[in-house]
């Protein structure tokens, strides 16, 4: 050893209970530290709000609708957008909240643009089934891989060159009757 002596933590006597709180007469009490501490709570409360509802804004700033059209109707979704190597690699990974009509649009796949290619997705770290949706490049559907199994490591293949791909919560496609050969529409303004 280097001499020093290591310092340990003192176990509380009975009088301290812990940060905040004092035992007199068999009473537990709140000193003025957690009663100053509730009253910032309190204060502060409608800030809070207000950074939540500029959190809400800020992700649907970052949403796109998609409208996919068949001979079931149109059906519209509100999808987060991955142009990037980096956003495309990471997809919706660890995601639980996936919501009803929400998903993510791969555009352009490959992220770099250039001529389409056949996409390979798995669900390595993907907790939450989803229906993956591969585009052509005439923005038609060339195949669904539906209710996709969380956390496989199987490659799922477009089978033909596609140019973006969509990612629906599992399930969504056969209950709205989504099939091949659709025709998916957006537009992204942010390119």
């Amino acid at each position: 050893m280097s001499g020093k002596r290591l310092a340990l933590a003192k176990r509380p006597r009975f009088g301290q209970m812990g940060r905040g709180f004092s035992a007199r007469k068999g009473k537990m009490k709140r000193s003025n530290g957690t009663i100053g501490l509730l009253v910032f709570v309190v204060l502060c409360t409608p800030l809070v709000g207000c950074n939540k509802e500029s959190a809400t804004t800020a992700v649907k700033a970052r949403t796109i609708a998609v409208a996919i059209t068949g001979q079931n109707g149109s059906h519209r979704f509100e999808v987060e957008v991955a142009r990037t190597e980096a956003e495309q690699g990471n997809g919706l990974m660890f995601r639980t909240d996936i919501p009803r009509n929400g998903g993510m649009l791969f555009a352009p796949y490959p992220p770099g643009g250039g001529q389409p290619r056949e996409a390979n997705f798995y669900m390595k770290d993907t907790p939450t089934a989803l229906d993956i949706i591969f585009i052509r490049p005439d923005r038609t559907i060339a195949r669904i891989a539906e209710n996709t199994t969380p956390f496989s490591e199987t490659s799922i293949a477009s089978g033909e060159p596609v140019s973006s791909v969509l990612e629906l919560r599992g399930g969504r496609a056969a209950e709205l009757g989504i099939a091949e050969d659709d025709k998916v529409s957006w537009i992204d303004t942010a390119r």
